[in-house]
C-alpha cells in the first residue's frame, strides 16, 4: 500500500482503518445517525415545528350532498395539537438530505350536517418528505432550498359531538385535506429547515476566543457534501491576534475520508495549526544570571564556556558572572509526519558580560534549532499540544572575545533550554486550542491520528 502525504491532525469519536484518506483539512463528517438526532432535537424536541404548525387554519369544507345525504360544512377547522411526531434522514449523494417527518395532526372545527351543528375533531396522520440541498455558498454560509416536497396522508378518523357520521362527511373531509393540506404543511417545513440551518450555521461559523492573545473565527470552507454514508462539512478557522490583523495560514478545500458509521470526524490543517501557534507562543526574551543557584544546566553551561576563553581576555576573567538571554527567532512550525508531530522553533542564545566600566562584553551568540516532540491531546473541547525535548542543532553566530569551536556546548545548551524555554512554551500552549462545537455534538472518546 502506498502512504499517503499527510496534512493535518485528525480526530474522530471512533476508528479508521489505515487505508483511508487523511483529512488536509479542518473538516467534519457526520453519519446519517447523527444527523437525524441533530434535526430531530432542533425541529422536533425544541417545539419548532409545533410552533409553526400552531396556528395552521384550513380552508372551509363544503360539499353538496347527494339524493340520500345532506349538505355538508366544516368551517373554522384548525390545528389542536401535534401528535406523535418522527423525523428520520436519509443522505441523497450529490444533493443532500431526505427529511421525512411523520405526525398525527389532531384539527378542531364546526361541522353543520343539513340543519345539525356540532364540533368536529379530525385526527389525520401525515407523511411529509422533502429533499433539502445547500446552495450559493458565500463567506461562510450557505442558502438552504427545500425541492420536491410531498405530503402524502394516512388514516383519518372523524368524531362529531353525536356520534352520528354520515358517508358525506368522511369523503368530503378525505377529498378536501388531501388537496389542500400538501400546500399548508410544504410551507411550514420549509421556514423551519431555513431557520434550523441558521441555527446549525451558528455552531459553524462562530468567533472563539483563545485565552487572552486572539481569536478564531471558525465558518464552513466551502458547500456541504453529501455521501451515501456521510454529510461533509470542510470547516477553516480565521486566526486574529487581539487588536491585530489576521495570521494568514493556507486555506485550500480538504477531501473527507469515509466515515464508517461514526459520529463526526474533525481535521486541522498544518497551516492553520501554525498560525495558532504564531498566536499562543509569544515569549517576550527571557534574561537571568547563569548560576546553578537558577538552573543547574546555566552552571554546566557557564563551566564548559569557561575552558573556551582565551587566555588573554582580561575583561572575561572579572567577578561579573556570565548572564543570558534567550529569544525566539521567529515562530514555531509544527510538521506533522506519519504518527509523529514536532514543533520546529529557533532561539538566539547571547552569553554576555555586564561590565561596569563600559558596554556588555558579548561572549557569544548561538542559534540553537529546536526539534520538540509534541504530544496531542483533547481535553474539554479543546486540542492540547505539549512539547518534549527532541534534538537541537547548535551553530555559533558571532563572538566578541574570539570563541569559535563550540563542539562541547551542544548538551549543556540543549539541557539549559530544555529546562527554561520548554515550560514557558508548554505554559503558552496549555489553554489549548478551542474546537467548535459542530452541531453540538460532543468530542467525547475521540481517538487521534496523525
Amino acid at each position: 500500500m502506498t502512504m499517503l502525504k499527510l496534512f493535518g491532525i485528525i480526530f474522530f469519536c471512533g476508528l479508521l482503518s489505515p487505508s483511508q484518506e487523511i483529512l488536509s483539512g479542518l473538516s467534519c463528517a457526520v453519519s446519517p445517525g447523527a444527523m437525524q438526532k441533530v434535526l430531530s432535537d432542533a425541529i422536533l424536541q425544541n417545539g419548532l415545528l409545533q410552533q409553526h404548525l400552531q396556528g395552521l387554519v384550513l380552508p372551509n369544507i363544503m360539499g353538496e350532498g347527494g339524493l340520500l345525504n345532506s349538505p355538508t360544512s366544516i368551517t373554522g377547522l384548525h390545528l389542536v395539537q401535534v401528535r406523535l411526531p418522527k423525523l428520520s434522514v436519509v443522505l441523497l449523494p450529490g444533493i443532500g438530505i431526505k427529511l421525512s417527518i411523520a405526525a398525527k395532526l389532531e384539527l378542531s372545527g364546526n361541522c353543520l350536517v343539513g340543519l345539525l351543528s356540532e364540533l368536529i375533531d379530525i385526527s389525520v396522520d401525515v407523511n411529509i418528505t422533502a429533499n433539502i440541498k445547500c446552495t450559493n455558498f458565500e463567506s461562510g454560509t450557505v442558502q438552504v432550498v427545500t425541492e420536491d416536497c410531498l405530503c402524502i396522508l394516512g388514516a383519518i378518523r372523524i368524531k362529531l359531538l353525536s356520534g352520528l357520521l354520515s358517508l358525506s362527511v368522511n369523503e368530503v373531509v378525505l377529498k378536501q385535506l388531501t388537496a389542500t393540506l400538501p400546500a399548508l404543511l410544504c410551507p411550514v417545513v420549509d421556514i423551519v429547515v431555513n431557520l434550523v440551518n441558521i441555527q446549525l450555521l451558528g455552531t459553524l461559523n462562530a468567533v472563539i476566543p483563545v485565552g487572552t492573545a486572539g481569536t478564531i473565527h471558525y465558518q464552513l470552507a466551502s458547500l456541504p457534501f453529501a455521501s451515501g454514508s456521510f454529510l461533509g462539512l470542510d470547516l477553516d478557522g480565521a486566526v486574529k491576534q487581539v487588536g491585530g490583523s489576521i495570521i494568514p495560514h493556507d486555506s485550500s478545500p480538504s477531501a473527507l475520508p469515509p466515515l464508517l458509521d461514526r459520529l463526526l470526524v474533525l481535521g486541522l490543517r498544518q497551516s492553520f495549526l501554525n498560525a495558532v501557534l504564531s498566536l499562543l507562543v509569544q515569549i517576550p526574551p527571557q534574561t537571568f544570571t547563569c548560576t546553578p543557584e537558577i538552573f543547574s544546566s546555566a552552571g554546566n553551561l557557564q563551566k564548559a564556556i569557561a575552558t573556551l576563553l582565551p587566555t588573554g581576555c582580561s575583561a572575561c576573567r572579572g567577578t561579573s558572572p556570565l548572564s543570558i538571554r534567550l529569544t525566539l527567532s521567529g515562530s514555531p512550525l509544527i510538521l506533522l509526519e506519519y504518527k509523529r508531530a514536532t514543533v520546529e522553533l529557533s532561539v538566539l542564545v547571547q552569553v554576555f558580560i555586564r561590565r561596569s566600566d563600559g558596554p556588555i562584553l558579548n561572549v557569544l551568540l548561538l542559534k540553537a534549532d529546536l526539534s520538540l516532540n509534541v504530544h496531542v491531546s483533547i481535553a474539554g473541547g479543546r486540542l492540547v499540544l505539549g512539547l518534549s525535548p527532541g534534538s537541537t542543532s547548535l551553530s555559533l553566530e558571532s563572538s566578541d572575545v574570539g570563541i569559535s569551536n563550540i563542539s562541547n556546548l551542544g548538551p549543556h545548551c540543549s539541557s539549559l533550554l530544555a529546562e527554561t524555554l520548554v515550560p514557558l512554551i508548554n505554559g503558552a500552549l496549555g489553554i489549548g486550542i478551542p474546537l467548535p462545537n459542530v452541531l453540538g455534538i460532543p468530542l467525547i472518546k475521540v481517538d487521534i491520528q496523525i
